[in-house]
């Protein structure tokens, strides 16, 4: 596994880990609506599959992912 400091982040400076790993599901949500970007979004689905693997999680991702691709048209 990967420390955190091997990990990418975006503008805000936060990695995979940080957004994912908050025990508050509000946090969580939080961390995913702030992700604007696909190259975050998939560090963060990477993240996520390596580690806990939690279907909800993922499903926000996918949703948040299909969110991004729909602004970018």
């Amino acid at each position: 596994m990967a420390n955190s400091s091997d990990l990418p982040t975006d503008s805000s400076g936060l990695t995979p880990e940080q957004r994912l790993e908050p025990t508050n599901t509000r946090l969580i949500n939080a961390c995913i609506a702030t992700i604007h970007d696909m190259k975050t979004l998939r560090a963060c689905v990477a993240y996520e599959n390596a580690n806990q693997q939690r279907v909800q999680i993922l499903r926000q991702l996918e949703n948040r992912a299909n969110q991004i691709r729909s602004e970018d048209t």
